[in-house]
């Protein structure tokens, strides 16, 4: 009898775990596509996503450009673009924030509990279409920079560097800002993106740091953005430093780190109640 059932439980343990696995990737599927039809539908995270990034862009090259460079301008635009585009990857990625916060409010998540789902795939649906988004906006922004003048030296191995590299700062931008929605109301969460539009000005992004107040040096060197704005700087001028990357990836990794187990266990603490 053992020997006639033990090749049945074999063979049929297969199926079971690939099932297993599929279960909950179809329901991250689902919840992407469900933010990404949200956020097509609001006029304001397509302002945010991609008009307000092409702005700012504007603003720092064609307004402050020729004053920054001392009259210059060309050589400015090759600096101050790095800096736009993580600053844009961060303020994208905080409209997670007011999602996630408005799920939890509104009684979203109290519904999705009924549900046989995977209990995380509205939190990982946040994520994947923050990456999305943010890399098409990154699309949109340097097109216009090159539009603008910008020039990027990368091969071909930097720029896929580049792409890796700005998926994981998105991922992790994103689940910080995942955090923040869990903790906030949806109002008190909307003033999440001013953490990564304030922030990037106090680091080497816009103007070097050695141009700063002496009493600034010390936070804008050793502050995160710093190094990632370098990285995505040297990346696309075609001189990587493997050092500057390394720290870069730490930080990043280790929000990211931090964000996933404090978000799930707050996510699980908010829907147990």
């Amino acid at each position: 009898m053992t020997t006639t059932l033990a090749p049945a439980a074999r063979t049929a343990s297969g199926p079971v775990r690939s099932a297993a696995v599929r279960a909950p990737l179809r329901d991250i599927a689902t919840m992407t596509r469900r933010e990404a039809r949200r956020s097509m539908r609001s006029i304001d995270g397509l302002i945010t996503a991609f008009a307000l990034p092409v702005l700012i862009m504007s603003a720092f090259v064609i307004v402050f450009g020729g004053a920054i460079s001392g009259g210059t301008g060309g050589d400015y635009i090759d600096y101050v673009v790095p800096g736009v585009l993580v600053m844009c990857l961060g303020m994208n990625s905080a409209t997670a924030a007011t999602g996630v916060a408005q799920d939890m409010t509104t009684g979203t998540i109290d519904r999705f509990k009924t549900l046989p789902i995977f209990s995380s795939s509205a939190l990982w649906g946040h994520v994947i279409a923050s990456v999305v988004r943010n890399l098409a906006s990154v699309v949109v922004v340097m097109l216009v920079s090159v539009a603008y003048g910008f020039r990027p030296d990368a091969d071909l191995g930097q720029w896929l560097g580049f792409v890796g590299f700005a998926v994981l700062a998105v991922v992790t931008f994103t689940w910080l800002c995942v955090v923040f929605g869990l903790v906030m109301s949806v109002e008190a969460s909307m003033s999440v993106s001013m953490i990564f539009l304030f922030v990037p000005y106090l680091s080497s992004g816009f103007v070097p740091v050695d141009t700063m107040p002496d009493w600034l040096h010390g936070f804008a060197e050793n502050q995160p953005f710093t190094p990632i704005i370098e990285t995505v700087r040297g990346l696309l001028a075609g001189t990587p430093d493997a050092g500057t990357i390394v720290t870069a990836c730490v930080w990043l990794v280790g929000f990211l780190a931090a964000s996933v187990v404090v978000g799930s266990v707050l996510y699980r603490r908010r829907t147990a109640r």
